[in-house]
């Protein structure tokens, strides 16, 4: 009795590990099959038609869940004001859809695009705007003044309804400095 007790004793944290990798190896089947469609060519060619603002004025909080939604036919193509009748026109042509226009109910964006700056003598540091902006163009320490990386800003105006100061403008996105050092 003693020599199968024993024997438990080294078999059982062996199944103990094998029942774990079989758990551990089922949930990596179900995230899989989850995010299935993140994976999918068709996505990911929506969604390299998209602007890539992250602006949410689609619906979805970015370019690739309503890109993932358009494969799904869960969206419609016109729900992109910063892309524009363009975009929509290219998601119609990839798709073999009609084309149509912006729908009604959103606003199209202006055709010179924007970027947000901060007024940094009246930023509170109060990270409302940080958290706001879904491309990390804002940066900024808490009760300090923030600052945007005009680079990286997107237009999207994510920003500018957190602030309790106002202190966030859009403006017309500068054009890019060119050297020629011959």
């Amino acid at each position: 009795m003693s020599l199968n007790s024993s024997m438990l004793s080294q078999v059982l944290p062996l199944l103990i590990i094998i029942a774990l990798l079989i758990l551990v190896s089922f949930l990596i089947l179900l995230v899989q099959q989850n995010f299935k469609n993140l994976d999918d060519p068709i996505v990911a060619k929506i969604n390299n038609l998209l602007p890539q603002t992250q602006c949410a004025q689609c619906g979805y909080p970015g370019c690739k869940p309503y890109a993932a939604a358009i494969s799904k036919n869960e969206a419609d193509i016109n729900r992109c004001p910063p892309g524009g009748q363009q975009t929509i026109d290219n998601l119609a042509e990839l798709l073999n859809l009609p084309s149509k226009t912006l729908d009604e109910n959103l606003t199209p964006a202006d055709s010179i695009p924007k970027v947000a700056i901060i007024k940094e003598s009246e930023c509170i540091g109060c990270l409302l705007c940080i958290k706001a902006c879904p491309v990390d163009a804002i940066i900024g320490a808490n009760k300090l003044m923030h600052t945007v990386i005009t680079d990286q800003c997107t237009g999207c105006e994510l920003c500018v309804p957190p602030c309790p100061m106002s202190c966030i403008d859009m403006i017309d996105k500068p054009l890019p400095v060119k050297y020629n050092f011959r």
